[in-house]
């Protein structure tokens, strides 16, 4: 065995050797290539003579740019290649490759020794593979069998074979640190290494911890959607983001991080993730979230409620009048039976109740409301929706046009002419003279008429009405959809409290607010009217904590993106959200493609909590008994009853002591809703470095913090401390999940403390002694 070592760690020294000789090779490259796209930037219109006195000149001087341009186009990508394949090997140079497969392929006599890392890596003469990159279709066999026969696909067709033998190493620094040879899916010893770490700030690549079922999420290629339903901490977002990688490699010559968007459940989330498709080489997909999208879109006309401040009152206004028909609002509002309510709606526009707003300038009205309704009515009904809207807004600007010719003979006019300063009056004639065909240089012989100033005073003062209508925005969207809520619309499906939640609707948007439930529904009423804003460029879409989205927000995002493929991950033992409570699983979004273009995979295998831990945790939600624990011994979860605050945070402030002196990096305090963790937060300030998370933190921090339940998913931490369990806050039946999500954040340790009797969720097990009482 010894020999055996010997032998790799001299394939590993000529490999390390390998990799430096590029390095100092494309170093070169890059500087060179720099200095090239730096030369021909500052000499671009030193080489091209600009000579437009003829069209053979003119000719000339655009077949010169086009062939600067080219040149830098040529050299910027060759820079940029060379750049990038310099970024992964220096990620290289630490850790070269982790596995190794021996495969025979049928028909040969020989063995060929595969040795597999981040990316590919040839000898020097370029003819031999040392390493094959982990994406590559070979590298297949390496996480989807054990030894014994095996295939892969490739462009040409499947190749079978045998797999004599699988190995695995831990290199680091260019040292062989551990090898064995292994018949399990993937070594176990190197998973545990993997796990038994602690956490840190950014979630990392795990390529050489891949598991069969991750590989096939991130292989698959063959449906317009992928559902994952994944157990918490299955790897199932690392596993997407594996996936956008393989993609990117696979379908290099066409696909580029620009056209691949993740929607995240927040910013924090967003800084947490953002490392990993860096550390495999690629440069980083689009990352937003849904309700950043729904800001851009909608901020300058309501004050749009975000998911979290909805989220907060589900749960902390179960008290208040109006909680019952607004929690049913959300769920009817969420519902595919809304979205086709409003798509009707648009229809019966086309007969009756387009609503406009009048068109004014200066104060004073050219056009009203009914005038421009009735015009609109008076169109030809054969003629497409859009195509009327279309005739609408040109006799709108035939009529601004009217009245611009009307308006430059008014005295208003005239006194802008006079206080025009000096600065204004040159720029106006500069631009009059160009306009006539002055050349720059005979400006000064163009004498500008009156009248000629006054027609560019009027076009300057109607531009921006000019530049509304074109815009569309002489539609009244919101009195549209007020419309949906004032009771003459029949909508079929509504909850008993329906009237009800028509009267708070129309009160929040006489008030300029647009709760987070109608955000969508009214972007959709503006899309469908105006004319939908898709995004054709898009090729894929991840949705991840899928089942925090509706199924209305499902079909907007299809309707949105139509030529992307979408990957959707999500759990739903985790859906926190009012509108998924009476939802179990994805089978709802089976309909956005149809059957036949969907696919999906269940992961049930739990890594990210011990396994004492993950008993514990699937016991609190319907099916838990799916969910398998890794293999990863520790404590059993502690439940620590105290009679009142004032010893709870004495309790949670010496448990913070005590597990910073077991070196726990990150520690978690979590608590139901974002009211308890401000609370929460000015009790416990004694702790040294408390941190508080909200919902617009941009960064993930490491340390000890304070943070609401929702906006941890995702999250992982070394220690997890339930701020109160008790049957008081974690009460009702509706928050089973929402405990189970805080539970399922803890990695190494979990502590549940409870003012007075526990949840009936921890009782329900403490008979197991699956919790340390």
């Amino acid at each position: 065995m010894n020999s055996d070592y010997q032998r790799q760690q001299k394939r590993v020294d000529l490999v390390m050797e390998t990799i430096s000789e590029e390095i100092n090779k494309l170093e070169d490259e890059t500087s060179r290539r720099k200095s090239e796209v730096v030369g021909i930037r500052k000499q671009f219109w030193d080489e091209v003579k600009v000579n437009t006195d003829t069209f053979d000149d003119y000719l000339e001087t655009i077949i010169g740019l086009r062939q600067e341009a080219q040149a830098l186009s040529v050299s910027q990508s060759t820079h940029k290649h060379a750049a990038s394949r310099l970024k992964k090997l220096y990620r290289m140079k630490d850790s070269p490759y982790f596995g190794r497969i021996d495969f025979k392929e049928d028909g040969s006599d020989t063995q060929e020794q595969i040795y597999i890392g981040i990316s590919s890596l040839n000898d020097s003469s370029g003819e031999e593979f040392l390493i094959y990159d982990w994406r590559a279709p070979v590298s297949s066999v390496y996480y989807d069998y054990q030894p014994g026969r095996a295939e892969y696909e490739t462009p040409e067709g499947t190749i079978k074979g045998s797999l004599e033998k699988k190995w695995q190493y831990l290199i680091r620094g260019g040292l062989l640190q551990s090898m064995f040879d292994t018949s399990l899916t993937i070594g176990d010893e190197i998973l545990q290494q993997v796990l038994g770490k602690g956490t840190d700030k950014q979630m990392h690549s795990i390529v050489a911890t891949i598991q069969q079922e991750q590989n096939r999420i991130i292989r698959h290629d063959s449906s317009r959607l992928l559902i994952v339903q994944g157990a918490a901490g299955s790897g199932k977002t690392s596993a997407a983001l594996q996936r956008i990688a393989y993609l990117l490699y696979k379908y290099r010559d066409h696909l580029n991080p620009d056209q691949i968007i993740l929607f995240s459940p927040n910013s924090m989330f967003n800084s947490y993730v953002s490392n990993v498709l860096p550390e495999l080489g690629e440069e980083n997909m689009q990352q937003v979230t849904f309700q950043e999208y729904l800001d851009h879109r909608l901020s300058a006309e309501f004050e749009v409620e975000t998911p979290y401040e909805q989220l907060e009152y589900v749960l902390t206004a179960e008290n208040t009048p109006a909680y019952g028909s607004r929690v049913a609002a959300i769920r009817f509002k969420a519902s595919v039976q809304f979205y086709e309510a409003i798509e009707s709606y648009r229809k019966s526009l086309e007969a009756s109740g387009m609503q406009f707003t009048e068109i004014t300038f200066r104060g004073k009205r050219i056009v009203t409301a009914k005038q421009i309704k009735d015009r609109f009515y008076s169109y030809d009904t054969s003629l497409r929706f859009h195509n009327r809207l279309e005739k609408l807004k040109d006799w709108l600007l035939s009529k601004v046009k009217e009245t611009q010719i009307k308006e430059r003979m008014k005295p208003w006019v005239q006194e802008e002419m006079e206080l025009l300063s000096n600065e204004d009056y040159h720029k106006a004639h500069r631009y009059l003279a160009k306009k006539r065909g002055f050349k720059r240089e005979a400006a000064a012989d163009y004498e500008m008429e009156p009248e000629a100033l006054a027609r560019l005073i009027v076009q300057q003062r109607v531009k921006p009405l000019r530049k509304q209508i074109r815009a569309y925005q002489f539609i009244d969207h919101k009195e549209m959809y007020k419309q949906l809520f004032s009771g003459s619309k029949k909508i079929k499906g509504t909850p008993a409290e329906w009237e009800t939640i028509c009267e708070e609707t129309l009160k929040m948007l006489d008030e300029d607010k647009l709760l987070y439930e109608d955000a969508t529904p009214f972007l959709l009423l503006k899309e469908l009217v105006q004319g939908f804003q898709i995004n054709s460029s898009i090729k894929h879409i991840v949705v991840d904590e899928a089942q925090d989205y509706s199924p209305f927000q499902f079909e907007f995002l299809k309707r949105l993106f139509p030529s992307a493929q979408m990957t959707v991950l999500g759990d739903f033992n985790q859906a926190i959200f009012a509108h998924a409570s009476e939802m179990s699983d994805f089978h709802v979004l089976t309909g956005l493609y149809g059957e036949s273009e969907t696919e999906v995979i269940n992961i049930a295998r739990s890594y990210r909590s011990t396994k004492p831990i993950i008993e514990f945790t699937r016991r609190l939600v319907p099916n838990g008994d799916q969910i398998i624990p890794f293999e990863r011994e520790g404590e059993p979860p502690v439940l620590t009853q105290v009679t009142d605050h004032a010893e709870l945070h004495h309790s949670i402030t010496s448990k913070v002591e005590e597990l910073r002196a077991h070196g726990y990096q990150s520690i978690a305090i979590i608590c139901k809703s974002a009211e308890e963790s401000s609370q929460t937060y000015e009790a416990l300030s004694d702790i040294d470095e408390l941190k508080l998370l909200r919902s617009n933190s941009l960064e993930y921090e490491q340390g000890v913090v304070v943070v609401p339940s929702y906006l941890s998913k995702g999250i992982e931490f070394e220690a997890v401390i339930i701020y109160d369990a008790s049957a008081r806050v974690y009460g009702d039946e509706s928050l089973r999940r929402t405990f189970y999500t805080a539970c399922t954040r803890a990695m190494h340790h979990l502590e549940l403390f409870s003012v007075g009797g526990p949840s009936p969720f921890v009782h329900d097990v403490l008979g197991e002694s699956l919790v340390q009482a």
